[in-house]
C-alpha cells in the first residue's frame, strides 16, 4: 500500500472567447489522464479549472455581439464545459476568473507583494485609440513589420520573420479595433519588480519542478536580466479594478493564474473537510502541480512563483509544460479542415479514441506532437478494437451461453495473471512519469499476449467438445481477467469504456490495489459491445464539417484582385452572422487614382480612412476615368488581409456592384458621411 499523497492538478484556463479544439484538448486529456491515476491509485488528488474570463480581447467580442461581458463569458463557459464532460475531462470544480473568489486573493496577492515593497509606479507611453478612446494592447497594433516589410502584423512579432520589437517600431500602424492611426500618450502604470526574487527564482527553477528543457530556457531569460513587469491596464477593461487605483485594472495574466486558487478556494468551501491552507500555505505538505502549454512557461515558470512569494503563499511542486499539436504533420488549418473544433469531433467520433491516441503519443518532455489522421484510424482499430475489446467478446459470449454468465472459481494459469498482474508497478511507474506513451505500449504488449493465450487454447474448438466443460470454462474466466487487468490500467485514458466494462463485469470501479485480486466465481452481465472500428468515411465527415466553419469570399465587386465578377455569378456559400460581423466596412475618401502600368483591368486608389491612408487595386478601370474619382466617398473593407501583387500591395477591397465592363458601380455613402466612420 502506498502512502496516500494530498495532490492539487489544474490546467492552463481556456480563454472564455472562442470554443475548445482538439489543440486545446492534448493538455486537457493528459492532466485529466494524470489526475485519474492518481485517484486510482489512492491519492487524495483534486483537479481543478476555470474559464480565463478577463482582458480586451473579451470585452470587443462582447461589444461586437452587442452583449455584456458577463453574458459572453456565462455563454462561452457553458460551452467549453459541456465539451470537457463529452470528453470525459473530470474536474473537481469549474469555475471563472470573473469571481469573488478571484477578486479576493488577486486583491490580497497583490496587496501584499505592494505593502512589501515589489511593486513600482511610473508613467509609461502607449499607443491610444482616438476613435475608441482607448489604450492598444500590443496585438491590437498591426502595421508593416520594420524589420523585412512584412504588411498587417502584430505590434509585437512578426509572424512573416519571427522579428521581436515594440509597436512604436512598426511602420504605418494603425489600430486593429478601429483601423484609426495610434497616438502615443503617457499613462501611470503598476509593475511587479521580478528582479527582487531573483535568488529564489534561480534555486525554484533548479529545483526539479520544471523539465530540463525548460529550465535551460529561463537560464536565457535570466541571463538577460529580469524585468520589471507591467501589472495595470487603463479603462475601459473588462477585469478587476486595482484597490486604491481607480481607473486602472489588473491585467488579465495577474489574475489568470490565480484563477487555479480560486477555483480551489470554490471547491473547499463545498467539501468538507478539505482546507485551503493545506494546500496553499507557505509550508505545505501536499503537493501542486500545473499542467501548462510551452508559450506560457515564463508566467508560470517566473511571475507566478515569484508574486506567490512575495505574498506568503507558497510556490508550485512542479509545473510540466507540453508541446503544441500539428495534424499530419503540419499546423492545424481552416482550409484542410484539421482546425477541428472539439464539437465538431464529437460529432462524428467517440471521444475516447482521441483520448488513447493522445495518451499513446504524449511523453514527459515538451516536444510537439501529431495527430496522423490515417495513423489514427489504424492504431485505434488495431489497438482498442482488435486487441483490448477482442479480448472480451471472443470469451464473454461463452460464459453467457454456456455457463449462466458466471465465472470459474479458479484460473486454469494462475502464474500467468500473477505476470499481468505484477506489470501493474512499471505502467503505475510510468503513469507518474508522465510517461504515458510507455504506459501505453506496455499496456499493448501485454493485450498482444492475452490475444495470443486465447488464440493457443482457441475456445470455439474446445466448445465443440462437450466433455471439455470445465477447460473452455477454465480458459474464458482466465480471458476475462487478462481482459480486466488492461481495462483497469487503462482506466485513466478510457474512463467512459471502463465504466461500461466494470457494468458488464459487475464490478465496484477498478482501483490499482484491487486489480491483482483475480475475479472468481462471480456472476457477469450479458456482454455488450465496447467500441466500433473506426471508418474513414466519419474522418472525412470531420474534415468536412470542419471546412464548413470557414467564412464565404465575396462573390462579387472590384477588389485587391484584379478579376471582375462575371455576369449572373452563383451565390457564394453561407456564413454565420459572427463571420459576418468581422467584416469591418469603413467610408474612405479617395484621395488619388490612377492606371497601373501593365494591367488593363485596374486603377490604383489612394484613400483616406480619416487620418490613415491606404492603396488599394481596383477592377474598376473600364467603368471609370481615374480623374472622375478624385475626392469621391465610397465604402471598403478596412480589415482585409493586404495581399502583395505584382504591381505592389493592396490594403484592402472596395465595395461596388454590376455584372462587369463598363457596368460596374462604386458603392457611395449618403451625404454627411466622413472618412474613417464605420458602416453599420
Amino acid at each position: 500500500m502506498t502512502q496516500v499523497r494530498d495532490i492539487l492538478v489544474t490546467s492552463a484556463l481556456p480563454y472564455a472567447n472562442g470554443p475548445i479544439h482538439i489543440g486545446h484538448l492534448v493538455e486537457y486529456i493528459q492532466t485529466d489522464i494524470w489526475a485519474r491515476f492518481q485517484k486510482m491509485r489512492g491519492h487524495n488528488c483534486w483537479y481543478v479549472c476555470a474559464d480565463d474570463a478577463h482582458g480586451t480581447p473579451i470585452m470587443l467580442k462582447a461589444r461586437a455581439e452587442g452583449i455584456s461581458p458577463e453574458a459572453l463569458i456565462e455563454r462561452v463557459a457553458a460551452e467549453h464545459q459541456a465539451d470537457f464532460v463529452a470528453f470525459r475531462v473530470g474536474f473537481d470544480n469549474y469555475h471563472s476568473t470573473h469571481s469573488p473568489e478571484n477578486r479576493h486573493f488577486a486583491e490580497l496577492i497583490y496587496s501584499r507583494n505592494r505593502d512589501q515593497g515589489h511593486i513600482a509606479q511610473r508613467e509609461i507611453e502607449q499607443a491610444y485609440d482616438p476613435v475608441e478612446k482607448m489604450f492598444l494592447p500590443d496585438r491590437f497594433i498591426k502595421g508593416e513589420c520594420p524589420k523585412c516589410g512584412a504588411p498587417d502584423q502584430y505590434g509585437d512579432n512578426c509572424e512573416a520573420c519571427g522579428a521581436s520589437y515594440s509597436p512604436a517600431e512598426l511602420k504605418n500602424p494603425r489600430s486593429a479595433v478601429s483601423g484609426a492611426a495610434p497616438e502615443m500618450r503617457r499613462s501611470e502604470h503598476y509593475f511587479f519588480k521580478l528582479a527582487d526574487f531573483e535568488p529564489m527564482l534561480r534555486d525554484w527553477t533548479r529545483g526539479g519542478g520544471l523539465q530540463k528543457q525548460v529550465a535551460n530556457k529561463l537560464d536565457e531569460w535570466f541571463d538577460a536580466g529580469l524585468q520589471e513587469w507591467d501589472i495595470s491596464r487603463d479603462a475601459p477593461y473588462f477585469g478587476f479594478e486595482i484597490p486604491d487605483a481607480p481607473g486602472k485594472f489588473f491585467y488579465v495574466w495577474l489574475d489568470a493564474p490565480i484563477g487555479y486558487m480560486a477555483s480551489f478556494q470554490h471547491l473547499c468551501e463545498r467539501t468538507p473537510g478539505l482546507e485551503f491552507d493545506h494546500f496553499w500555505a507557505p509550508d505545505s505538505p501536499a503537493e501542486v502541480y500545473h499542467f501548462i502549454g510551452k508559450d506560457i512557461i515564463y508566467f508560470h515558470a517566473l511571475f507566478w512563483p515569484a508574486m506567490l512569494t512575495g505574498a506568503d503563499f507558497r510556490a508550485p511542486t512542479a509545473v510540466f509544460a507540453h508541446g503544441f499539436l500539428t495534424v499530419d504533420g503540419q499546423k492545424m488549418s481552416k482550409s484542410r479542415g484539421t482546425f477541428i473544433k472539439a464539437r465538431t469531433y464529437l460529432d462524428h467520433l467517440n471521444p475516447e479514441y482521441l483520448r488513447y491516441y493522445f495518451a499513446a503519443k504524449l511523453g514527459p518532455g515538451v516536444d510537439d506532437i501529431d495527430l496522423s489522421l490515417e495513423d489514427f484510424q489504424a492504431r485505434v482499430n488495431a489497438d482498442l478494437v482488435g486487441k483490448i475489446v477482442n479480448i472480451a467478446s471472443r470469451t464473454a459470449s461463452f460464459i453467457h451461453k454456456r455457463f449462466v454468465g458466471r465465472l470459474a472459481a479458479t484460473l486454469p494459469e494462475p502464474a500467468l495473471f500473477a505476470e499481468f498482474a505484477a506489470a501493474g508497478e512499471s505502467i503505475a511507474a510510468a503513469y507518474d512519469k508522465r510517461e504515458l506513451g510507455r504506459a501505453m505500449r506496455e499496456i499493448m504488449a501485454l493485450a498482444d499476449r492475452a490475444n495470443q493465450y486465447i488464440d493457443e487454447q482457441a475456445p470455439w474448438v474446445i466448445a465443440k467438445d462437450p466433455s471439455r466443460e470445465a477447460e473452455l470454462h477454465g480458459v474464458c474466466t482466465q480471458g476475462l481477467n487478462l481482459f480486466r487487468l488492461l481495462i483497469g490500467w487503462l482506466r485513466p485514458v478510457l474512463p467512459g469504456t471502463a465504466e461500461a466494462a466494470e457494468a458488464f463485469l459487475r464490478i465496484a470501479p477498478l482501483t490499482w490495489d484491487a486489480l491483482p485480486k483475480p475475479l472468481l466465481d462471480h456472476q457477469v452481465e450479458k456482454f455488450k459491445p465496447l467500441m466500433t472500428r473506426i471508418e474513414r468515411s466519419q474522418i472525412d465527415a470531420m474534415l468536412a464539417a470542419s471546412r464548413a466553419d470557414l467564412a464565404g469570399t465575396p462573390a462579387t465587386g472590384a477588389a485587391n484582385q484584379p478579376a471582375v465578377a462575371s455576369l449572373d455569378p452563383p451565390l457564394a456559400d453561407t456564413i454565420d452572422y459572427d463571420s459576418f460581423a468581422q467584416v469591418d466596412l469603413r467610408i474612405a475618401r479617395i484621395l488619388e487614382a490612377s492606371l497601373v502600368e501593365g494591367a488593363d483591368k485596374l486603377l490604383r486608389l489612394r484613400l483616406d480612412l480619416g487620418g490613415e491612408e491606404r492603396q488599394v487595386f481596383a477592377g474598376i478601370r473600364a467603368a471609370y476615368v481615374p480623374e472622375s474619382l478624385t475626392g469621391r466617398l465610397t465604402v471598403m473593407v478596412a480589415n482585409l488581409a493586404p495581399r502583395k501583387m505584382r504591381f505592389g500591395v493592396s490594403e484592402g477591397m472596395v465595395l461596388a456592384a454590376g455584372p462587369g465592363g463598363k457596368d460596374i458601380f462604386l458603392l457611395s455613402p449618403d451625404s454627411g458621411a466622413m472618412p474613417g466612420m464605420k458602416v453599420k
